[in-house]
Order: structure tokens, then sequence, then C-alpha cells
């Protein structure tokens, strides 16, 4: 049954393509149609069977053709949005299209606000709240990374996962209120330890997906790479050979480089936002001091690091550089030993074992100002999440998922701590009990007119 009363259209395609797409959703989807829409053989579009294209003409009030389009009905609940629902595929003419949009609103429809037809397939069950969200992701989606990422949430793998955590707490939730209803007997129905365990478990779950959003979202908006390493190393060169064009300013003098640049380069299906940074020394110069501060401030939101060091230097130097950039955890390091020619192969390869060895990180031997001497560091980059990024693969990109799981540890770490300080049982079922409304807001089974305004909202109109 649908939730509304009222039939929605909208245009749903962007603007500057050659066929545009309207859609109608609501009980009226169809009759507000046969207003407008005949087939060539003067059938309406409600005489047509469900799922089937008919080809025919919209005509104005005066009966004259504004163009021949393809419609199909959809029956409800067989739709997207769960209701009855008509797709005109019309020419892209943006006349065409106000035209024919402005004659379904003259017959009854209603102007769709942004995102109600995926609004309503999630009021209708059709999605749940997580997939919904993924139906926007999948639109802005713009490498086979984030596509992926965006697909493996639409087919209900994110559901799933926090479908099961919400499962284990209800389950927890109502062994201690079923204790809480015979309080007075002082009858305890499950083992403590076994409850530790269970609630600790819950707990590592949780800390696994909020853990996995720094890489999800940089998946989703391209993975953050900071270029780094002491002037002259070779950073600008770098970024000019894997973009293979001269975008930054190339010089021997030292601190050329005063503030950071950034570009982005589809690796693989995976976008990678690289960022040449100011040389990292002691200088008594302003501009680039604050270049360099500003150095710091993209490394610490680096995902990925490529510690740019010259060849002849020594290993123990490039060791403490590395140290020097204290990384935190999650960030990874790639050194790259750069001007190659200045060295001899031999040398090359053992100071790139013992680097290897002793910080376990990749390192590259290369010379960027040669032609071909990326290909290597490219190969890796582009199959560094490619090859772990399945289609089992849950990765939390999305930062209202986030930020609830960050609550949700808050509410469970209380709970086990009340559980492990032997407080009494109403304190700890208190705090499972928040856990489990906190999960119940990611899928929507506990939601508020609040929060789906502010994801619909987000939403293009017409989807």
């Amino acid at each position: 049954m649908s939730v509304s009363d009222t039939t929605i259209a909208a245009v749903s395609t962007g603007r500057g393509g050659a066929i545009a797409l309207i859609r109608l959703s609501g009980p009226s989807a169809v009759s507000v149609t046969d207003t407008v829409f005949r087939s060539v053989s003067g059938r309406p579009l409600s005489a047509a069977a469900p799922s089937v294209l008919s080809f025919g003409r919209i005509s104005n009030e005066a009966g004259e053709t504004v163009d021949e389009v393809l419609a199909v009905r959809f029956q409800a609940p067989h739709s997207y949005t769960g209701e009855d629902m008509v797709e005109i595929s019309c020419h892209g003419s943006s006349y065409i299209q106000q035209t024919i949009l402005s004659l379904l609103l003259a017959a009854g429809a209603k102007t769709a606000a942004p995102g109600e037809f995926t609004q309503r397939a999630y009021l209708n069950g059709k999605l749940d709240l997580v997939q919904a969200e993924a139906v926007a992701d999948l639109i802005a989606s713009d490498s086979r990374a984030s596509h992926r990422l965006a697909m493996n949430q639409m087919r209900g793998g994110y559901s799933k996962e926090f479908s099961n955590l919400r499962a284990q707490l209800l389950e927890l939730a109502s062994l201690l209120e079923l204790e809480l209803d015979f309080s007075e007997e002082d009858v305890e129905f499950a083992d403590r330890s076994r409850l530790h365990g269970t609630l600790s478990s819950i707990l590592n779950h949780i800390d696994t997906l909020a853990g996995s959003f720094r890489q999800g979202n940089a998946l989703k908006n391209g993975i953050p790479v900071a270029i780094v390493g002491r002037p002259n190393a070779g950073k600008s060169t770098l970024l000019n050979a894997l973009l293979k064009e001269d975008r930054a300013i190339v010089s021997d003098i030292a601190g050329t480089t005063r503030d950071v640049i950034e570009e982005a380069i589809d690796l693989n299906g995976t976008v990678f936002r690289f960022i040449d940074t100011a040389g990292i020394r002691h200088t008594e110069d302003t501009l680039e001091t604050l270049g360099i501060n500003r150095t710091f401030d993209r490394l610490r939101k680096a995902t990925l690091v490529l510690l740019v060091t010259e060849c002849p230097t020594p290993t123990d130097e490039i060791i403490q550089e590395a140290h020097d950039l204290n990384l935190t955890e999650g960030q990874v390091l790639i050194i790259l030993l750069n001007k190659a020619d200045q060295s001899s192969e031999a040398e090359s390869s053992a100071k790139k074992t013992y680097i290897t060895s002793a910080l376990n990180v990749p390192v590259f031997i290369l010379s960027a100002k040669e032609s071909g001497s990326t290909d290597a560091l490219e190969h890796y980059l582009g199959n560094y999440y490619t090859d772990t990024l399945t289609s089992e693969t849950v990765l939390i990109s999305n930062t209202r998922h986030y930020g609830i799981l960050t609550e949700a540890h808050r509410t469970a770490s209380a709970a086990l701590k009340a559980l492990t300080d032997g407080l009494p049982t109403d304190l700890v079922a208190q705090d499972v009990r928040e856990t489990v409304s906190l999960i119940g807001e990611l899928t929507g089974e506990i939601n508020s007119e609040d929060i789906l305004r502010t994801i619909f909202g987000e939403f293009c109109i017409g989807k």
C-alpha cells in the first residue's frame, strides 16, 4: 500500500543529454499520464501491459504534438518506489522536458521534492535507509572503487552487518530485561562471564566497522596521498611524472614549492588525490615556513604518504626521516628512493632491502625525471585497494554511519564497564538499550522526521 495519496512528477535526468526521463509515482500516475499520452494505436497507457514500453505522442491542451516518446507503467508493488509508477523517455530539449512536466502537473501531479522517489521507496519497504543512502552515493560515484562501495551498500551487504549487530544486542537486552522482571527474586538468567564475552564481541564488531571509515571515506572521495620530503628531493618532479604533464614548478633552488598543489589521478579504478607539499626543513623564510606548516597539516590528513628521498642519502638518515613524520595508525608509508641515476644499481638495491626490513614498508627505486620510471609505483598503488575491495567488502564511507557507530561505541563501552564493575542490571540494560536504538537508526528501523529530511534533502530532484 502506498504511504502517500499524492502523485509526484519530476525530470530525472541532467541537462545536456539527447534523451531525458520523466518519472511519476503515486496512485494517479497512470491516469495523469493518460491525459497527455496516446500510443500510436490510439490506446491510453492504462491499456498497456505493465513493464512493457509503449511508443506514442505527448500532446498539449490544443492537441498539438509536443514530442514522440516511449512510456512504460509499473504496477505497485513492482516498482522502484513500491507505488504505481510511469517513466516517460522523451527528447532531451529543455523546452520539451518542461512542457511535458507542466502538462503532468496541470493534470494533477505534484512537483517531487529532492529525493522523494527514493524516500517513498524507503517508506514503502523497498529499501532500508542504508540502501537508500547508497543510491545517492551511486549517482555521485566517479571511479570503479567508489561505484563498488555504493553497489555493495545498495545490495544490502552493509544492512546485513548492521542487522546482525542489532540482533546480537537485542538478544543481550532481552536477557537483561528478563532479569529486571524478576529482580525481586534476585535471579540471574545469564552467566555474567558469558554476557561479558558477548558484549566484548559486539564492541569489537562496532570498532571494526567504525575503524574502516578512514579507508572507506578515502575510497569514496579519492585517496589523499601526501608527497613529502626534504627540499629538492624531487617531489614536484614526481607529481609531474604521475600526471604526465608539467603541473608543478621544478627548480634546483631549494624551497621552490611554498604551497600545496593537489591533482587527482585514476589508477586502475581508484582515484588518488596527490598533494605536492613544501620541502621539510628548518628555515627563517616566513612564506616557506607557512608552506611547511601546511605540509604537516596535509600529512596528518593523508591516507597514503610518499616519502621522497634521494638515493645517495645515507640509509640511517632516510630511516630517521621516516620516523620524524610521526604517522598515526591507519596511515600507509611508502618510501621512494629518487634520483637512482646518482647511485649504482647495487648500492640502491642494498639500501632498498635494508630500509624495507628496518621499517617494514614498501620501497621503490626510481628516477622521476625519466619516462616510465614511475610505472611500478603506479601499478602498486592501482592494485593496493582494488585487490582487497570485493563484492563482500564492508567499509564504512558514510559520515552519518560513522557518527552513529562512534556513539554506539561509547554506550556499548559504558555497558561493558558497568557489567565488569558489577553494577546493577538496570544500569547495564540502559546502556544496552541506547546501543540497540543507535544501531536501529542506521537502517531506519528507528527514525525521526529530522533524520529523513536531512538524508533525502541532499538528493537531486527526480531520484
